[in-house]
């Protein structure tokens, strides 16, 4: 018995209605404003991360950074439901049969590869931003670079595809979702202009879900948010003192803060530390992961230890961690913000001791700064010379 030759699909095989240029063009409308969004705000927070900075990066407004990273966060989790949907909606021109004339035919091959190449670095941009979000790495390499890396491909693979596609968009655009159905036939099920505020809905909803878990009154709703505020001290922790190896030498009598410059050194107990005027400062902690909250530190100032060994303004400071790994392990405090009367040494979070978990016995706090480069469990200060 032969068995019947199975059928190619092609174009005209998907017959949903809901299919359609005007669909396809008012999504797309919507997913590049999230992925403009999300790659203006995370040029941002590399920069902020940078090391070598030919434009140091603003002390100022302190909560900059938060609103840059939760806009970044937010519009890549708005961009997932959209994404899926606006690929639902092109998913048959996959099966076009390409043209027979050579010429018109390398036109197709190029942008069909321009496409998988956007396509593609799309769902990886939003897949590993959101393993990161919940801090789950399943792979080996360094993901802010790769991220970074990814993301320019990503948006010139979406500028290409505009600037050919164009002129389809524009006529898109000025259409009716529902214009084209036939005015005397009755319409059952969804229409358009409904799968289209169902796919508004679906993006609201994964935003109100997930990326709410630290804003006051809102936690409850953003039930799968990745961090809460019911933390130790009201603050969310990314990484404990267990994680870090730090218990030990963090609780240790034998503690100092060394501050150095060149040949000079003062090695300060945390006593010595609570014993210099303490400043009291309400900062935020922002992190790359979009969740922020205010906390209300207490310490010596920076500037105040980088004039025991007479450190000239403006000079960047290299701090050290107690811990042993870990790529924050040693940051760089950049000249404006280590002269900043806001930047603290903190001891105490809320009017309490700080916790281990948060960095006790010491940890910088500046304004408008990433979470990460907010040192925790402090060894030491180094002037960068």
């Amino acid at each position: 018995m032969r068995l019947p030759r199975p059928v190619v699909p092609d174009e005209d095989s998907f017959s949903s209605r809901l299919r359609s240029p005007t669909v396809s063009a008012r999504l797309g409308v919507v997913v590049g404003v999230c992925f403009g969004t999300a790659f203006v705000t995370g040029l941002i927070s590399h920069y902020a991360q940078v090391r070598d900075q030919p434009v140091p990066f603003p002390v100022g407004p302190v909560w900059g950074y938060r609103v840059t990273q939760g806009l970044h966060v937010i519009s890549g989790t708005a961009a997932i439901p959209l994404l899926l949907v606006k690929l639902w909606s092109v998913f048959p021109k996959l099966f076009a049969r390409p043209p027979r004339r050579i010429g018109l035919l390398v036109i197709e091959a190029a942008e069909r590869v321009s496409i998988a190449v956007l396509v593609g670095a799309a769902i990886t941009e939003l897949a590993t931003g959101v393993a990161n979000v919940a801090q789950w790495y399943a792979w080996d390499f360094n993901f802010r670079r790769s991220h970074f890396a990814l993301a320019w491909i990503a948006i010139g693979a979406m500028v290409a595809h505009i600037a050919v596609k164009l002129p389809v968009i524009r006529a898109a655009l000025g259409v009716d979702p529902d214009a084209d159905d036939a005015p005397d036939a009755a319409v059952t099920g969804m229409t358009r202009r409904g799968l289209l505020r169902m796919a508004w809905a679906g993006s609201a909803v994964a935003v109100l879900a997930t990326g709410f878990g630290t804003v006051r009154g809102l936690g409850r709703v953003s039930v799968l948010a990745a961090r809460s505020r019911d933390e130790a001290e009201g603050l969310p922790v990314n990484r404990s003192a267990v994680d870090a190896g730090v218990t030990a030498s963090a609780t240790s009598t034998a503690y100092r803060l060394v501050v150095s410059r060149d040949s000079r050194e003062v090695a300060l107990t945390r006593e010595q530390l609570l014993a210099l005027p303490q400043h009291t400062e309400v900062l935020p902690i922002a992190c790359v992961e979009g969740w922020s909250v205010d906390g209300r530190w207490t310490g010596p100032r920076i500037r105040d230890l980088l004039d025991l060994v007479d450190a000239p303004s403006g000079s960047d400071v290299v701090v050290r961690s107690l811990q042993q790994r870990g790529p924050d392990r040693v940051t760089t405090l950049q000249g404006n913000f280590a002269d900043d009367e806001r930047t603290l040494l903190a001891l105490a979070l809320n009017g309490e001791p700080l916790a281990l978990d948060h960095g006790f016995p010491a940890r910088v706090i500046a304004p408008n700064r990433p979470g990460a480069l907010q040192t925790k469990w402090v060894a030491a200060l180094e002037v960068a010379t």
